[in-house]
């Protein structure tokens, strides 16, 4: 009652300040208030006297005398049951917490020590505590001792209550906060988690010794994470503590893909009339979800002790992974153990706040004496129940909660630490301490225990950390301190101990998903309608993977370098392909061209063996040699177009093999021309053939053009090495790019087009004589070598791959082989093999062969000439009457007169009629002047 008189005075107070601030109306009631205030003062009075004897609560406190009173508010008593009727209803706390007590002797402990150190000096400290029965409107009537007015009235010279420690539920921090901020009065709670409170626009005189409880939150998804658990039910309670948990584990639910399967919301009080119907519901739902296996609850232990009654009387209801809140992770009362076992209730892992061993504490039980604590009624009460005394300090020893010990000591270390800074480093006087200026002293207070320095955050907290426990069943009792991990809130992490893993491989084999896990090589696929955690596992498709468990995503492999197969959970580097050294069909090409060049060598050794013969000097030797290095160029090429390509080799293969082919035609060019114009008997073409026949001024020209044109390849857009990505599945094909296909088409069709002239000049002198007919094999070498470059091109274009060097290989190698059969291995045959027809004789054989066959009549053919190709010691004048000279059947000349130079007319004595002079002249590398024959008169014909 005096809480609501205080808040509607507070309230009218204020409305009247701000009507009286703008209108005189507002200063008229302003002053009716103000009479009105010294009414409610006194009536005040009353209503504290109708409350001490007619109060609905239990009023027993503890208290003890000091120039300072600390409060501390307890739910000592767990809850209120109603008695009466509806028109006369009374409420009396009931169902005793031994643990709680404990924790209120530890708040006496602790000031005790604080008084027998003398911490304070000469000031002692006092306290007075109270009990909230878990319930809000009991708590907040209990705490109407603690406010100034209230104490005034009761005893003016009480010290004032400078803070309050407690409460424990965060509900109950709510409401008692706001009512002890009337007063300025701070509150440290020891067990109040809920993160509103760290609203210091709200609260301004809230603050804490645990974290706050998205902390615990976090703690509690990392549990879920660890144990690969996504699909859980949830049960809390409706009040502030239980919304702002729920709300902050959907948060943490939704980021760490876990879906909440059912959130059952229970009653915040047993009073409602509707409690047993909500537990039945939520016992219910939680036994017949078969796939959840794990519930996390943030009930109080009382809702726990009622749901654990009814969910294990249900067939489904056994077995389950329990997730405790610091709510109930410690309380031994929430499982009846004389009815039901741990192994019925299954895994129970609980999230505590951060703990402390105490052997002074227990000590300080076991000497305990209750008849000196006689101003204590709730220990009295307890000590005077049923039970031995000894068996009573057992008790609380044993319902001693660890994170009490911390959380309670640490709150006051930090009121001891405020009063040491206003009292003792200042002087003061305790009495006329305000609670306003002691608040800011406890805000900025930075103490210590246990080796550990704290002091209260921008919110009021202090992040102590959690720690994770297990339940396990001992003989006689339960053990709820079995530790198996921390949580340090400035890491975010959560650290599991390593002698614990037999229980935590235990825990790995429950499964609570909607879904069988997605595992490496596959992805999740939801439906619209499917929550997160409910999906089908699809492979990933070639070229991506995945290499996480219920990976969402298929990640794309880098093409360029790497590759995967369909459902693969990592990339692998794809093989490097190219015509390497060791390829079968690169080694083949590889001893052709060396073959090649073996021959080349055996050839110009053969020819600088038989330099002077009538075979190699009648095959311009010079140019052959010539000839013949450019071949072995040629054959050199070859083993730049294999191996792994790099900058260089793609440049110097193609300028090596353009250069040196275009060499080798230029030869072949000079050496048409020489044929064509030793065998030409028309003196205008003959005279124009000698000015133009420059052999050593010819085939640089013809270099000339094919230098320029490399050079211009190589200066604008060399070729390079490069990467062709996507050649085939698991390969990347390292190549050479010709990059200016232009200037390699300009390349080839240069070298084309001096064979097109080769070709059609040695087409021309096709039918000279045997000996001296390389027309023919020229052209058939050219024909090679266009058949072979005509099939190269659409090859060329449609193949790809690492063989694609070796199909110009294959044409290069062929073109040169052509070359050097048709030029060199006949002569070879000749030179080694037929020797008979390498001299004088045979040259001059053939050469009236050719001029005599088919009966020619010289007279109209007298003017044609075809002799120029014998040795120097060859030359003799035949003088013959034309009717002696005529070929024989056999081909041959049948007149023996050509033999000498002596006329064999006048030997004989006969007369000679018109006579023909043949002039036989040797071979010269050089054009000769043309010869001509006459007549006996001298006339030209």
């Amino acid at each position: 009652m005096a809480v609501f008189i205080r808040s509607g005075e507070m309230i009218a107070l204020s409305f009247a300040n701000v009507l009286g601030t703008w209108t005189q109306l507002g200063q008229t009631l302003l002053l009716v208030i103000k009479k009105m205030t010294t009414f409610l003062r006194y009536s005040f009075f009353v209503v504290f006297l109708f409350q001490c004897f007619f109060s609905t609560y239990w009023t027993m406190e503890a208290k003890a005398p000091g120039d300072i009173i600390i409060g501390g508010i307890f739910p000592i008593h767990e809850s209120v049951q109603e008695h009466g009727s509806d028109s006369n209803t009374t409420w009396t706390c009931n169902r005793l917490s031994i643990g709680r007590l404990s924790q209120s002797m530890i708040m006496v402990y602790a000031i005790e020590e604080v008084n027998k150190k003398r911490e304070l000096g000469n000031i002692t400290l006092g306290y007075h505590i109270v009990d909230s029965c878990g319930e809000v409107s009991a708590a907040l009537e209990n705490v109407q001792v603690f406010m100034r007015k209230t104490r005034d009235i009761n005893d003016p010279a009480l010290p004032p209550v400078l803070a309050v420690i407690g409460g424990y539920y965060s509900e109950i921090c709510v409401s008692v906060t706001r009512q002890l901020n009337l007063d300025n009065i701070p509150e440290i709670s020891y067990g109040a988690t809920s993160g509103l409170l760290s609203d210091k626009n709200k609260f301004p005189s809230f603050m804490r010794t645990v974290p706050e409880d998205d902390y615990q939150v976090q703690v509690i998804i990392q549990i879920l994470k660890h144990y690969n658990w996504n699909w859980v039910g949830v049960l809390t309670t409706d009040g502030e503590y239980g919304r702002y948990a729920i709300e902050r584990l959907q948060v943490h639910a939704d980021k760490a893909g876990i879906c909440l399967a059912f959130v059952c919301i229970l009653p915040e009080s047993l009073k409602a009339k509707r409690i047993m119907h909500t537990i039945e519901g939520a016992a219910n739902k939680i036994a017949q979800s078969n796939e959840v296996s794990v519930i996390i609850s943030f009930a109080k232990q009382n809702h726990m002790m009622y749901i654990f009654d009814q969910v294990l009387q249900k067939p489904g209801g056994k077995g389950k992974v329990w997730v405790a809140s610091d709510n109930w992770s410690q309380s031994t009362n929430v499982l009846n153990t004389s009815r039901w076992k741990l192994d019925d209730v299954g895994t129970v892992i609980g999230v505590t706040l951060k703990s402390s061993k105490s052997p002074d504490y227990t000590r300080f039980l076991k000497n305990l004496k209750p008849e000196e604590y006689k101003n204590n009624g709730f220990l009295t009460d307890f000590f005077n129940s049923s039970g031995t005394e000894a068996f009573k300090k057992e008790q609380l020893i044993d319902m001693t909660y660890p994170y009490g010990l911390f959380s309670i000591q640490l709150a006051v270390k930090a009121i001891t630490q405020a009063l040491k800074d206003v009292c003792i480093k200042k002087e003061c006087n305790p009495k006329m301490l305000k609670p306003s200026e002691f608040k800011d002293a406890l805000r900025a207070a930075k103490f210590s225990m246990d080796g550990n320095d704290y002091s209260f955050d921008e919110y009021g907290d202090i992040n102590s950390g959690y720690e994770v426990i297990v339940w396990r069943d001992q003989r006689s009792s339960m053990d709820m301190n079995n530790i198996i991990g921390y949580f340090d809130i400035q890491t975010q992490k959560l650290i599991f101990n390593t002698h614990v893993k037999d229980i935590r491989r235990h825990m790995q084999e429950v499964t609570s998903r909607c879904s069988e896990p997605c595992f490496h090589g596959t992805r999740r696929k939801r439906e619209d309608s499917q929550p997160v955690c409910c999906y089908q596992c699809v492979p990933c498709p070639a070229n991506h993977f995945s290499n996480k468990t219920d990976s969402d995503d298929c990640y794309k492999c880098n093409n360029a370098t790497e590759y995967s197969m369909e459902g693969s959970d990592k990339c692998f580097l794809k093989k490097v392909i190219f015509l390497r050294w060791e390829n079968m069909y690169h080694i083949v090409l590889l001893s052709f061209a060396a073959l090649g060049a073996l021959l080349i060598i055996i050839v110009g050794i053969i020819f600088l063996a038989h330099w002077n013969t009538p075979m190699v000097r009648s095959s311009v030797g010079p140019i052959s040699v010539l000839l013949l290095l450019s071949l072995f160029c040629t054959f050199g090429a070859i083993p730049f177009f294999g191996g792994n390509p790099s900058g260089w080799q793609c440049q110097a293969r193609q300028v090596i093999f353009g250069l040196s082919f275009t060499l080798c035609v230029s030869c072949i060019l000079v050496k048409s021309f020489k044929i064509l114009m030793a065998f030409e008997f028309d003196p205008v073409v003959q005279s124009t053939l000698e000015k133009l026949y420059k052999p050593y001024l010819i085939i640089p020209i013809c270099m000339l053009g094919q230098v320029v044109i490399c050079t211009v390849w190589l200066a604008v857009t060399p070729p390079k090495d490069t990467w062709n990505n996507y050649i085939a599945d698991g390969e990347r094909l390292k190549y050479c790019d010709e990059r200016l296909f232009p200037a390699f088409g300009a390349m080839l069709a240069y070298i084309g087009l001096l064979a097109i002239i080769c070709f059609c000049v040695a087409f021309k002198g096709r039918k000279l004589p045997g000996n001296y007919n390389e027309a023919k094999f020229i052209t058939f070498a050219m024909l090679i070598y266009f058949i072979s470059w005509i099939i190269f091109g659409p090859v060329y274009v449609t193949v790809t791959g690492q063989y694609l060097p070796a199909v110009e290989m294959v044409v290069i190698l062929i073109s040169a082989y052509g070359i050097l059969f048709c030029h060199f291995f006949t002569k070879c045959y000749i030179i080694l093999f037929r020797k008979e027809k390498n001299t004088k004789e045979s040259f001059n054989e053939m050469i009236r062969r050719y001029t005599m066959k088919d009966g020619k009549d010289w007279d109209r053919d007298i003017k044609k000439s075809i002799c120029r190709s014998l040795p120097n010691d060859s030359i003799k004048l035949y003088n013959s009457h034309k009717k002696d000279i005529k070929a024989s059947d056999d081909g041959g000349i049948s007149n023996p007169a050509l033999e000498t130079l002596s006329s064999p007319a006048s030997d004989s004595g006969l007369d000679v009629t018109p006579r023909i002079n043949l002039i036989v002249t040797p071979y010269y590398p050089q054009p000769m002047p043309r010869q001509i024959i006459r007549d006996s008169k001298g006339t030209e014909k």
